[in-house]
């Protein structure tokens, strides 16, 4: 009968195992065997937190029927499984925590706030803004051009022909003539 025993545990000196007893129920059992700690479950906190989630949506669906102000949102709840990050103040549980709060050190640790360089950013923005820069014309690409100039000699041939209309050589544009004509 051999049965594989790590050596960390400690043995009765008739070579058996020692046994240590339940907090719960009495019994005794090896160390091995003994579970950690079970979270003690917070559904009554969890239920609670869903009712009043209820409550608060009926009164809002009631308000917007009625036409009222919306009543104030209910307070967060606070899960007490959370860790709190101590750099940016954020809960998280226990492995999301772990692989955060390292980050999060690292990451403050390189944003120095210092006040008076935070100023000075801000006015050095402040100051950009209040110089606005001069509007720059559109330019042309000579692909638009070109188009451009083969509208407006077509326009001119076009109008060349008619009577009473001239052709604008500073915008391409027909200029017509102002003469009433008579509807019958």
């Amino acid at each position: 009968m051999g049965s594989k025993m790590s050596k960390a545990e400690p043995f009765l000196a008739d070579g058996s195992q020692e046994l240590f007893p339940c907090e719960v129920c009495g019994r005794r059992f090896a160390a091995d065997a003994l579970s950690q700690p079970v979270k003690k479950s917070n559904w009554r906190q969890q239920h609670e937190d869903f009712i009043n989630a209820i409550q608060s949506a009926k009164q809002c669906a009631l308000a917007m029927k009625e036409g009222r102000p919306l009543p104030p949102p209910p307070p967060p709840s606070v899960n007490p499984d959370y860790i709190q990050c101590p750099y940016c103040m954020r809960r998280f549980n226990e492995t999301a925590a772990s692989r955060h709060i390292n980050f999060c050190k690292d990451h403050s640790s390189r944003r120095v706030f210092d006040p008076a360089q935070t100023a000075a950013k801000l006015a050095s923005k402040a100051e950009g803004r209040a110089q606005p820069s001069a509007k720059k014309e559109p330019t042309v690409t000579s692909a638009v051009g070109a188009l451009l100039q083969n509208r407006a000699m077509g326009a001119k041939n076009e109008v060349s022909g008619k009577p009473g209309s001239a052709m604008d050589s500073a915008s391409g544009a027909n200029k017509q003539g102002y003469s009433k004509s008579k509807k019958d």
